[in-house]
Order: C-alpha cells, then sequence, then structure tokens
C-alpha cells in the first residue's frame, strides 16, 4: 500500500493504486498533482499549507541536461512524499493537542514518533487513557479532514513497560 501511495509501480502496487484511485480519488489526485508540481519545479502545499523548499539550482541544471526526465521524477515523487509526510504529520501535531486536553491528571505525554504515542498514568487510568486516545484520533481526523469515510484507527494498549507493547 505504501508503495502504490508514493507511485510505485511494481509488485502489487499497480492494483492497489486502482483500489486506492477508486475509493479515495481525492486524496489520490492530492498527491498526483503533487507528484505532477513537482516535475515542473513548482512548490507543493501539505493540506494545511506547509510548503516544500523550491528546486535547487542543481535541479534545474540537471533536468534542463540529458537527464532531465530522470531528475523531474526524483523531484515528483519527493513532492509525492511531502504531501503525504507533511499533511500526516499535521494530523499527528492535531492528536497531540487534542489528547493532552483530554488526558485525565496526572497522566501525560511522554513521548510521540512515526504513529507512536506514549503516555504514563497510574493502571486506574488506563481505560479512560486509551479511550482518551481514540477520541483525539477522531477528533484530530475531523478537524483536518471534515466528515469521511477514511478512518485513522489508533490501537491503544496498557502495558507496565514499553519494551512489553506488541
Amino acid at each position: 500500500m505504501l508503495s502504490a501511495m508514493y507511485g510505485g509501480t511494481s509488485g502489487d502496487a499497480p492494483k492497489l493504486l486502482a483500489m486506492m484511485r477508486q475509493r479515495f480519488p481525492q486524496a489520490y489526485q492530492f498527491v498526483e498533482d503533487a507528484a505532477k508540481a513537482g516535475e515542473e519545479g513548482r512548490l507543493v502545499r501539505s493540506w494545511l499549507g506547509r510548503t516544500s523548499p523550491p528546486p535547487s539550482s542543481r535541479w534545474k541544471e540537471l533536468v534542463s541536461g540529458p537527464e532531465g526526465g530522470r531528475a523531474a521524477r526524483d523531484r515528483g515523487r519527493f513532492t509525492r512524499n511531502f504531501v503525504v509526510q507533511g499533511t500526516a504529520a499535521e494530523w499527528a501535531l492535531a492528536l497531540l493537542a487534542v489528547l493532552r486536553g483530554l488526558l485525565p491528571p496526572p497522566a501525560r505525554l511522554v513521548f510521540f514518533q512515526h504513529d507512536e504515542v506514549m503516555v504514563h498514568c497510574p493502571i486506574a487510568q488506563a481505560e479512560e487513557v486509551m479511550a482518551a486516545v481514540s477520541a483525539a484520533a477522531e477528533e484530530a481526523s475531523m478537524l483536518l479532514f471534515g466528515r469521511t469515510p477514511v478512518r485513522f484507527p489508533m490501537e491503544a494498549v496498557a502495558v507496565a513497560c514499553y519494551a512489553d507493547a506488541k
């Protein structure tokens, strides 16, 4: 699925890409437009407006030379990745902001990386905190994307030690 999302064309990516195009046409078009803009040397923006860096002067030299097609495709892959990762980061920031407001004292956020949120709390609060994580994911999704059939699941588990998490 990740290969398809990032424009991969080998293995199962073409079938998954066709499915994504059919089920999520707006999201698919968003990343395709970003890739095309990058290939043309234009800037792209994440869902909330974070702007990609402009192409370098070296890229401009390459794109006008014999390897221009490859340089353009490479920039297109970069800008496609930029909007996907940038929008994911914006969603994560909204999730963390909402979650911070939902956590009961003395629970507190202690770590976030990629798709993992770590909250430290007394075991007696574990169920309430896990519910807060799910609620924060739903609220972050609504804040960024409005009503959508797309789901952003966050599976929360309570463990005594992070090393025990699976």
